[in-house]
């Protein structure tokens, strides 16, 4: 069956905001042990699981909280090449690193 994943920033921050939430909360946490925990301000914590809206800075130091930091090693991270046969695993890849981009 064909699996249809439509996501946008706005659904992405919902979830976000709610699995949060429910770290928190599974860690029995209120919201006020939270912003002592993490130094991020209680109307920051209360507006993120709120609206979803939250500084980068603030979302690392909860996460460092909620022990779940290391999630964010998996972002951004370079998509690998499909492999296709066995000369696709053993030609060496002599792509360089960009170190700037190029008006399109």
């Amino acid at each position: 069956m064909l699996s249809i994943n439509i996501s946008t920033p706005f659904s992405i921050m919902n979830q976000l905001k709610d699995k949060y939430k429910q770290r928190r909360l599974a860690l029995d946490l209120t919201q006020e042990g939270l912003s002592s925990k993490s130094g991020v301000s209680l109307g920051s914590i209360k507006r993120f699981e709120s609206t979803g809206h939250i500084s980068l800075d603030s979302l690392l130091k909860i996460s460092l909280v909620l022990d779940c930091l290391d999630d964010f090693q998996l972002i951004a991270n370079p998509k690998q090449k499909p492999i296709f046969s066995l000369d696709d695993i053993l030609k060496p890849d002599k792509k360089q690193v960009k170190k700037r981009g190029s008006i399109k």
